[in-house]
């Protein structure tokens, strides 16, 4: 047994010394098949750069819009069970007993009291349909504030930098509001503060203030609201929490009898979510399209450094290798090529992605895109798993070419020569 296993082993130290030798011969001047590696080995770099940049730059965009829509909607919320799908929500009671308990799940990261009230602003110029959502978290805008501080008081209210420029607005100024129920009630805001987001669709929706402004508009109690924001940990997480979530508001109602409803943030922005989704197919098209390229840069690589090696093979045969090992030889020294290219290939497609996410190059417009520029992500785990799915299906394809050594006689060759 030990002396078989010293024997494999004797020949794949063979085999992959004959490997290297040819490997590096390439490198040298005067091959013929140089060339054909060079442009091989491009095609291979180029595949997994452009595929390394897909999948930063899908996941990025993914995460950054998410981002954007959980800052404003959160990603899981409580309203009333006749909801209309508006933001002129039916109010519901949230005892402290129930915030305690959805706080209390597992991966539920805050828990916020909301209300919103549809309404118009007004100034001498022009008038702007927008909704005005008061809430007790701030931590997205926070940190989205490029001028003056978060409403400290109950007519201070935060804009967006676009409605501020769509109105003619600057920090400081008054603006009128007009809300219609049963009347319509007129208010006066001092803007406090001015955020910008990039998220055109809300940036240009939603002014934000305090939550007694929205109560003493509808005539509401002090504990009645619009609903209830649930934010979770971590994304991957989103949907273990949503059940314990929906198990903990079914069928329970408040002290007035409305039902609990829960609602997810895709259900809340289903076009934005289906757009998204649209992405992955657009990353599996694009791997898929890189992976046959490579394919095919590999493939054509291999036959023109076996063909070049023709008297080689002739010879290996001659003193007695197997077809198995003299496929051995000429598999590893595509193995060595394929490991160089997925090298060059990762380091080109970091660091044009590194570039990008510090420098913020490329732009975007973000009344299409939701963002000012092309976002980047990092995804160790997609970035390693690609990584690894390329290199063996870049090795399975090298059993296809190296399939003609089989098919070349020794007597041939030297007849030939």
């Amino acid at each position: 047994m030990k002396r078989k296993e010293g024997i494999s082993v004797k020949i794949m130290q063979f085999e992959r010394f004959i490997a290297e030798r040819l490997y590096f011969s390439q490198q040298t001047e005067g091959r013929s098949s140089r060339p054909a590696v060079r442009v091989a080995l491009a095609g291979l770099i180029i595949g997994v750069m452009v595929m390394i940049i897909t999948v930063c730059v899908v996941v990025g965009f993914k995460q950054t819009v998410t981002d954007k829509v959980v800052g404003f909607a959160a990603h899981l919320r409580i309203v009333n069970f006749e909801n209309n799908n508006t933001f002129e929500l039916s109010p519901i009671v949230v005892p402290d007993s129930m915030m305690q308990t959805l706080a209390a799940i597992p991966h539920i990261e805050s828990v916020n009291a909301f209300v919103t009230k549809p309404g118009i602003i007004k100034t001498n110029e022009a008038f702007q349909g927008i909704v005005f959502k008061g809430t007790t978290y701030w931590n997205y805008f926070a940190d989205n504030l490029i001028e003056g501080h978060l409403p400290e008081a109950e007519n201070e209210v935060i804009l967006s930098r676009k409605l501020c420029d769509l109105m003619n607005l600057q920090l400081g100024d008054a603006v009128m509001s007009y809300f219609v129920g049963e009347s319509v009630k007129v208010r006066k805001f001092t803007i406090a503060g001015i955020y910008r987001t990039g998220f055109t669709e809300f940036d240009e929706r939603f002014i934000l203030g305090q939550m007694n402004v929205v109560r003493r508009l509808n005539g509401w109690s002090d504990d009645q609201i619009s609903g209830v924001e649930l934010r979770v940990d971590n994304l991957r997480n989103l949907y273990a929490a949503s059940d314990d979530v929906f198990f903990a508001t079914a069928n329970r109602f408040d002290e007035k009898g409305n039902g609990y409803y829960m609602e997810t943030m895709e259900q809340l922005n289903p076009a934005v979510f289906s757009w998204l989704d649209l992405l992955d197919m657009n990353v599996i098209i694009i791997i898929l399209l890189m992976l046959a390229v490579s394919g095919f840069s590999i493939i054509s690589g291999l036959i023109i450094l076996i063909l070049d090696s023709i008297q080689l093979v002739g010879v290996l045969k001659a003193l007695g290798a197997t077809n198995k090992q003299v496929r051995g030889v000429f598999i590893t020294q595509g193995v060595m090529l394929i490991g160089k290219g997925v090298i060059w290939g990762n380091i080109l497609g970091l660091v044009l992605c590194a570039i990008q996410y510090f420098g913020h190059i490329l732009p975007l417009d973000a009344t299409t895109y939701y963002v000012n520029y092309v976002p980047i992500a990092f995804p160790i785990g997609w970035l390693l798993l690609l990584n690894v799915g390329t290199i063996l299906v870049s090795t399975l394809i090298l059993l296809a070419p190296s399939a003609i050594i089989t098919k070349i006689s020794p007597s041939q060759v030297m007849r030939f020569e």
